[in-house]
């Protein structure tokens, strides 16, 4: 009842500004007279557009904001530690990975059920990931499909999760093809650096030594020698030390030909 008095009293508010509106131009028409009238109607509809369209942002707005807390409950769900020692208790953590997936995907279902895109989209890719816990085979098979979206962030992470898939199943050729394809994409989402990096990890499964060492020796060197538009060192990314760690332990050899780093800013 509440809702349907606040929906009237907004119709009712829609009814007197459309009839002050028309009033307003009528009286102007009155005198300005045949195409001044013309004009000032064409006028008042690109008022009333306007208007709606900064309604219709607003509104869209509020839908995002609901939207991107929706998704939040999932991924705070899907992030949830899993203690088998504890009680099971969704606020602190679950029994078995299994059973926190099985969670979050009833939660991020709910959001594609409510809201359209992007965040229906974003919801599939989570749900996908959560169902390599619960039934690999179908999450395998969305992963799949998304990795074909219009929506480039989440067809490059649904890439790299399948590719992650497949690296961990023991399909080396397709997870160093998938992660070959990210790396030429050069997204930011997963950069090209992360991309190789886990190229030169699959290579290395499969005894390719040399073309891990190179890869990871081009992470390496590059991110040592990357400097700002100033000319300043940039800072060694995540990914780029763990490619140097990976170097030294794989072939020192090569790893002693990199430049030196160069020290923290804290520590100049």
């Amino acid at each position: 009842m509440a809702r349907y008095k606040k929906k009237r009293v907004r119709e009712l508010q829609h009814d007197r500004f459309r009839d002050t509106t028309i009033s307003i131009f009528d009286r102007l028409g009155t005198l300005l007279e045949g195409r001044g009238k013309a004009i000032l109607y064409g006028i008042g509809a690109v008022v009333l557009i306007a208007i709606l369209v900064g309604v219709g942002v607003t509104w869209s707005r509020r839908k995002a904001d609901e939207a991107r807390r929706a998704l939040g409950r999932g991924i705070a769900i899907a992030s949830t530690p899993v203690n088998p020692a504890s009680p099971t208790d969704p606020a602190t953590s679950f029994a078995n990975e299994q059973e926190r997936a099985q969670k979050a995907i009833e939660e991020f279902q709910k959001v594609t059920a409510k809201y359209g895109d992007p965040y229906q989209t974003e919801a599939r890719y989570f749900i996908a990931t959560n169902l390599l816990f619960v039934d690999r085979d179908k999450g395998i098979s969305e992963l799949t499909e998304l990795s074909k979206s219009k929506f480039s962030d989440i067809a490059t992470l649904a890439k790299f999760a399948l590719a992650q898939t497949k690296e961990a199943d023991g399909k080396y050729d397709e997870a160093a093809q998938l992660y070959s394809q990210i790396a030429s994409q050069n997204m930011a989402i997963i950069t090209p650096e992360t991309a190789n990096l886990r190229l030169a990890m699959v290579y290395q499964k499969q005894g390719k030594k040399k073309e891990a060492a190179d890869i990871l020796f081009q992470i390496a060197d590059a991110a040592r020698k990357a400097k700002d538009t100033e000319g300043a060192t940039l800072p060694v990314s995540a990914a780029a030390r763990e490619a140097s760690q990976e170097l030294q332990k794989l072939d020192p050899d090569r790893f002693a030909q990199l430049p030196p780093e160069a020290p923290a800013a804290g520590l100049l």
